[in-house]
């Protein structure tokens, strides 16, 4: 399960084999907003060189707006390019433009249009992956409520597991000095249902697995109930302390425990 993604800029190739080896698990290169207009050609064939050298790490590359002239020629110029894990698509809105797609798609809704057809964007067969992108969204919206923002979140979330997509991970947080914030932006996150996040410096990508990392607490909780489940044999059944387990209990628990093995080095 991936928990953490990079942004690194298209236009800056020095800095892509930094992010392949940063523990980042997939990186993302970005021919959209961190490229000036007059770099986007360049950048993108950055990625496509990039992409052929198969750096054994999954790659997206977020491309522009397909509604824009550079947005399709991205699309196209990276439709069967080698070592492409998806493109991340900005500014979905419908699913108009995911039914000219022929490569796996990862669907940022950046607005109030992306957000109410979330459901038909998420159940879309292109698409793999869906998240929020905050910035524009709140933007678009004037929200300064984190309250609004979370109705928001839960909207993409339950769209998401609707459409048997993963989990929702959240956008990034601009504050690369601040790691206590975004350990609590992280926690509370989690507490949503999302589950990883992007980043945009690799000094963020521990943090961030070490907020998604289950607690002692849970991890003991978690491996209490399946060495239970070992020993009774039974489907349904008691804890000594009342707790009642069945199948989505256990089966939870058994999630703690992978993740809590996968992110033991964080």
């Amino acid at each position: 399960m991936t928990v953490t993604w990079l942004y690194v800029p298209g236009d800056r190739p020095e800095r892509f084999a930094k992010a392949a080896t940063s523990g980042a698990d997939e990186i993302i290169i970005d021919l959209e907003d961190a490229v000036a207009p007059d770099h986007k050609d360049q950048a993108r064939a950055n990625a496509l060189d990039y992409l052929h050298t198969n750096p054994g790490i999954p790659i997206q590359v977020r491309i522009n707006d397909l509604t824009t002239p550079r947005g399709r020629d991205d699309l196209a110029a990276l439709t069967g390019a080698l070592g492409l894990s998806a493109v991340r698509l900005p500014k979905v809105e419908s699913t108009i433009t995911l039914d000219t797609l022929d490569v796996p798609a990862y669907a940022l809704l950046e607005s109030a249009a992306g957000i109410l057809n979330a459901a038909a964007i998420t159940a879309h067969p292109q698409v793999v992956g869906a998240a929020l992108g905050e910035q524009d969204l709140t933007a678009e919206l004037s929200i300064t409520s984190p309250a609004a923002l979370d109705h928001l979140r839960l909207q993409v979330i339950l769209a998401a597991a609707a459409a048997g997509l993963p989990p929702v991970p959240m956008s990034v947080y601009p504050d690369i000095s601040d790691e206590q914030g975004l350990i609590a932006s992280c926690t509370a996150g989690r507490a949503l249902g999302m589950f990883g996040r992007t980043a945009i410096h690799p000094r963020q990508i521990p943090a961030i697995r070490r907020a998604f990392r289950p607690t002692p607490e849970e991890t003991a909780r978690a491996a209490e109930i399946v060495r239970a489940a070992t020993e009774t044999g039974q489907a349904a059944f008691a804890l000594p302390d009342g707790r009642f387990v069945d199948a989505p209990v256990l089966a939870r628990a058994r999630r703690i425990l992978n993740l809590a093995d996968r992110l033991a080095d964080s």
